[in-house]
């Protein structure tokens, strides 16, 4: 791994040989449809057998166990931890202890949001709250998120709302220099998974709705993902400013909770937003 001191990929070679062992160990030949015959010294399967269900050369594999110091692709990882029923962590873990970034986590185009996670977003209310995927899809926002930034029940995805809509995109003043900004980090996150089709699917999108969006994308700049402060210009209440923190969800790494609290001065004006009759009846 890059900047990894020869004492870490050690230490690091050393858990990937234990944790092999161990996922070997804890697996029978019935468990993976073998059949053997006689009496088995080694407990759970051996090594040229989990090569044999990876379809992976015995002599590799064992240097993979032993912890040698090899080359490693992902599709071949992904034949092993196959082979030894590996569950989403231990698959991960896996990639990690191999020196490569681990895969998404699967099921990341799943919309559903648990009940306790919308709980959670409703209940930063009168303050703004987003729970988005990793493609900027927008999954739940509270009350004070549609009033407060102008999204209405037709706004999917962030980025769609920032060049497509109209009351959201005024609201960012000014928005040609923020606008380059929020490309550039959409890009980073997409640059984290190459050849995704979401994120192809969104920037496809956006490209044929905005010929702005589509002249950003070509620049291919790439900027830090999120910001510390978020600042709007509400049509009614004037210059609001939001100290941001993004949360990621511990058992759905693919959830990101951001969480939008009002500077001072910020906090009373927000107030009023959400007491006028529009905001009430929204």
């Amino acid at each position: 791994m890059p900047g990894e001191s020869p004492a870490a990929a050690t230490l690091r070679r050393e858990q990937l040989r234990d944790f092999l062992r161990t996922r070997r160990a804890r697996l029978t030949p019935d468990d993976v449809g073998l059949v053997t015959a006689g009496r088995r010294r080694t407990p759970g399967l051996r090594r040229e057998e989990v090569a044999m269900l990876a379809g992976v050369g015995v002599s590799w594999y064992t240097w993979l166990e032993q912890g040698r110091d090899i080359k490693v692709s992902a599709e071949v990882l992904d034949a092993v931890g196959r082979a030894l029923r590996l569950d989403e962590p231990e698959r991960a873990h896996l990639y990690v202890l191999a020196g490569l970034n681990p895969p998404a986590a699967g099921g990341t185009r799943d919309a559903e949001v648990s009940p306790e996670l919308r709980q959670l977003v409703d209940a930063w209310a009168p303050r703004p709250a987003i729970l988005r995927d990793p493609y900027w899809n927008l999954l739940a926002i509270n009350d004070a998120t549609r009033s407060v930034f102008g999204y209405g029940d037709t706004d999917r995805n962030c980025l769609v709302s920032f060049f497509t809509n109209a009351r959201y995109r005024g609201m960012h003043d000014p928005w040609a220099s923020t606008a380059p900004l929020i490309v550039a980090a959409f890009r980073a996150d997409a640059a984290r998974a190459p050849g995704d089709p979401e994120f192809s699917r969104v920037v496809d999108e956006l490209t044929a709705a905005s010929p702005e969006f589509a002249e950003l994308w070509a620049r291919h700049d790439v900027g830090v993902p999120g910001q510390s402060v978020k600042a709007v210009r509400h049509p009614e209440a004037g210059d609001l400013y939001f100290d941001t923190t993004t949360l990621i969800v511990a058992d759905r790494p693919d959830r990101y909770l951001e969480l939008y609290n009002p500077r001072p001065g910020t906090a009373r004006r927000v107030a009023q937003i959400l007491q006028s009759p529009v905001a009430t009846s929204a």
